[in-house]
């Protein structure tokens, strides 16, 4: 099982991002970062990089249940999308699988809530 939810989509590298960002709120997320790695490249080490965005989502219901039910869980939260460009004119988008992040922990409501995201991250990428 992969550590991740992936899919190719025609989009260019900015439509990929708005539309990722549509479908996270269609299931209940928001974004909390927009971390621009190509720009953190370029400006911390000087190095040219394809473009790369990662969106930090969170869904505050699934995150008040996972508080509550772990306490450290917060070391593996917020769901991260990742949005890149390929170089061929197409975009990838990739979304965490909360399935494989969630399966170092041993806590059955953990599992629940993980299956439970993974159908909404599942939707997500689908749907682009």
């Amino acid at each position: 099982m992969n550590y991740y939810i992936e899919k190719t989509t025609g989009y260019t590298f900015e439509e990929a991002v708005e539309r990722v960002t549509e479908e996270l709120k269609k299931e209940g997320f928001g974004v909390l970062a927009k971390i621009e790695m190509h720009n953190t490249l370029k400006e911390k080490i000087n190095v040219d990089f394809r473009k790369y965005t990662i969106l930090e989502a969170c869904n505050p219901p699934f995150a008040y249940r996972s508080l509550q039910a772990e306490k450290n869980i917060g070391i593996v939260l917020p769901c991260n999308i990742v949005v890149q460009e390929t170089g061929d004119g197409k975009t990838d988008v990739a979304a965490v699988n909360p399935l494989v992040a969630m399966k170092g922990i041993e806590n059955p409501e953990m599992d629940k809530i993980a299956e439970e995201i993974y159908g909404k991250l599942t939707n997500v990428i689908e749907s682009l």
